[in-house]
C-alpha cells in the first residue's frame, strides 16, 4: 500500500529530513529507504525506456544497448562485460533504459522535487518525493537472489553480484515476472553518481505499472506531496544546506544553474518595484 503524506510547511518537510531508522544490531541510525524526487505530481513513476519506446520496449531495448555499447566503448572498456553496466552508463548520459533513478538522501530527492528548468514554475505546481524500503523489496525477490544478498549481508546488488545470477535481460525478466525487482548500486563511473548518492531499480518487463506494483506489494512505500506554496521555502533552505546543482552536477553547467536561481528576482518583488505584472 502507498501512503500519501502532504507537505505544506517547513515543519512538515522535517518528516523527510528525520526519516531515519535505528538499527538495534549496531546501535546506529541506518535507514533502508531510498528516495526519488519529481518536480510535478502529474508525472508517474515510469522508466525512460517505457516513455520512449512504449509497448515495443522489450523489442527495441537490445538494439538501444547494442548501439550504445558499440559507440561508447572508449568511455568504458568494460561495457561489453555486463548489460547492467551498459544500462547504468547509458542512463547517466540520457539513454532510454529500464532503470529508475533513486538516491539514498532525502535531501537530494527534495532537490529534484523543488527544481525546475524554468525557475518561474517553482511555485506553479506541486512536487513529490517517493520513498521505498529496499529491505522490503528484497524480500520479494526469488530465492536465489535473496540468498545472494543474505550471503553479502545486503539488500542491494552491485553489478558484479548480479551478473552471475542474471547476465541478460531475458533471464532477468523471466526471474522477476511481475512480482519483484532488483535495486542496484552503480559503480562510481564519475563524480555525479557519487555526489547524488545514486541507486537504481531495474524494472522488469512484467511490471508495466510501477505504482500499482508498489501499492499491491509493499507496506512502507510513501509518496510525499510538496505543496507548491512551500516549494520556494524548501528550495532556499536546500541551497543553504549546500544541496544544489553546484554540488550535484559538478562543473560549469551546474554552477551556472545554481547562480541563476540564486539571483532570480521573484514576481512579487518585480511587481512591487516596477508596478508591472510579468
Amino acid at each position: 500500500m502507498i501512503k500519501r503524506v502532504e507537505i505544506k510547511t517547513i515543519d512538515d518537510a522535517s518528516l523527510l529530513f528525520l526519516d531515519q531508522q535505528y538499527n538495534d544490531n549496531i546501535h546506529r541510525l541506518r535507514t533502508n529507504y531510498l528516495y526519488r524526487g519529481i518536480p510535478d505530481t502529474a508525472y508517474k513513476l515510469e522508466t525512460s525506456l517505457r516513455r520512449v519506446c512504449r509497448h515495443r520496449s522489450k523489442l527495441i531495448e537490445p538494439s538501444i544497448l547494442l548501439n550504445f555499447t558499440k559507440y561508447a566503448i572508449n568511455e568504458d572498456p568494460q561495457l561489453y562485460t555486463s548489460v547492467w553496466r551498459q544500462m547504468i552508463l547509458g542512463q547517466h548520459h540520457g539513454l532510454p533504459t529500464r532503470l529508475l533513478d533513486w538516491t539514498h538522501s532525502s535531501l537530494i530527492a527534495l532537490h529534484f522535487a523543488t527544481s525546475e528548468n524554468n525557475i518561474s514554475d517553482t511555485d506553479k505546481r506541486d512536487g513529490m518525493v517517493w520513498r521505498i524500503d529496499v529491505e522490503e523489496l528484497a524480500e520479494l525477490l526469488p530465492p536465489v537472489y535473496r540468498e545472494k544478498l543474505k550471503a553479502e549481508h545486503s539488500f542491494i546488488f552491485s553489478v558484479s553480484q548480479l551478473d552471475p545470477i542474471a547476465n541478460t535481460t531475458d533471464k532477468y525478466d523471466k526471474d522477476m515476472g511481475d512480482h519483484s525487482m532488483v535495486i542496484i548500486e552503480p559503480p562510481s563511473l564519475d563524480q555525479r553518481i557519487i555526489s547524488q548518492y545514486s541507486y537504481f531499480s531495474i524494472i522488469p518487463d512484467g511490471i508495466r505499472d510501477i505504482e500499482k506494483f508498489l501499492d499491491d506489494n509493499t507496506e512502507n512505500t510513501v509518496c510525499y506531496v510538496i505543496d507548491k506554496h512551500v516549494r520556494w521555502d524548501i528550495r532556499d533552505m536546500l541551497d543553504q544546506f549546500n544541496i544544489s546543482e553546484r554540488v550535484l552536477y559538478p562543473g560549469l553547467d551546474g554552477l551556472s544553474k545554481w547562480i541563476a536561481r540564486h539571483y532570480y528576482v521573484m514576481d512579487s518583488l518585480y511587481e512591487e518595484e516596477t508596478g508591472l505584472k510579468d
